[in-house]
């Protein structure tokens, strides 16, 4: 059966904070205005794609990646490009988020910074996968390769660990799929980074539901509803609930894949997202 989960994810970047001193430290004379902005911003435009809210994000990340060429930051310019490109793929803009991930690739070549070209190579591959611009095979063997280079941040190892989850569960290898994502999880739960956390689950949940385990997939979404509760995540909530109506209704269990439909179209249209509460409305209409 073809895979029916339909959650859009936006990994998270790093983000350098600026917090507060006892005392003023020594001014060395450097000016950091447009960074910092750009810097605390991408958590806040990823934070808003995370909830399903991607116009917000883009328009944010426009005014970001501007920002971060006027003062010719490249470890900038190449993070809020993958923020966009991941935005615009979300979006459907496919052709535009694929010009994104090849600039950030360009520019960290041009910049010389190993990792952050392995990551731009990941979210690009990522991309085909979902696409289907690439065999899972191949995606696999590239980020196997790639996330060799990634070291110094976390979020990005997890989020090449997703990547090969994905490319594993495509090929049908779902119990290295699983496990693939469980060392995402491990890392997004340390870190406090209950969105992607969430995510986590849910790829489980896809992934467990592809292997023919509607039990172990429904436990998956409930353990992801409850993270989202947790952060107040509306469209990982409507997304969940969604997916659990079509895993019930795989299964033959009509009245629980209607009231998990139910309930995700009660948020989606709480968020005023008639295009999500029109695709509920035909599965519900499908079963009379």
């Amino acid at each position: 059966m073809k895979n029916v989960f339909l959650r859009i994810f936006c990994a998270a970047f790093t983000v350098v904070f600026i917090v507060s001193c006892s005392s003023a430290p020594k001014n060395p004379g450097d000016i950091n205005i447009l960074r910092i902005q750009a810097e605390q911003g991408i958590k806040s435009a990823n934070t808003e794609a995370a909830k399903g809210n991607f116009e917000i994000a883009f328009s944010l990340l426009t005014g970001f990646k501007q920002n971060s060429i006027l003062v010719d930051d490249s470890s900038l310019i190449i993070r809020v490009t993958l923020a966009l490109g991941n935005v615009l793929f979300s979006m459907g803009r496919m052709n535009e988020a694929f010009a994104e991930w090849d600039e950030a690739v360009r520019e960290a070549e041009r910049f010389g910074n190993s990792e952050l070209l392995s990551v731009a190579r990941i979210f690009k591959a990522r991309g085909n996968l979902i696409s289907k611009r690439a065999e899972a095979r191949d995606v696999l063997d590239e980020v196997t390769r790639e996330s060799a280079n990634v070291r110094n941040n976390r979020l990005y190892t997890a989020f090449s660990w997703q990547v090969r989850g994905m490319a594993l569960s495509s090929l049908g290898s779902y119990t290295e799929a699983e496990a693939a994502i469980r060392r995402s999880l491990d890392i997004h739960l340390n870190e406090r980074t209950l969105e992607n956390a969430s995510y986590d689950w849910y790829t489980i949940a896809s992934i467990r539901s592809l292997a023919g385990n509607t039990a172990g997939s429904i436990e998956a979404l409930e353990t992801s509803i409850g993270l989202d509760r947790r952060i107040e995540n509306s469209w990982g909530l409507a997304s969940s609930y969604r997916a659990m109506g079509d895993v019930c209704r795989k299964a033959g269990r009509e009245q629980d894949a209607l009231e998990a439909y139910r309930r995700a179209r009660s948020i989606f249209a709480a968020m005023n997202n008639e295009g999500e509460v029109s695709q509920i409305d035909r599965r519900i209409r499908s079963s009379n």
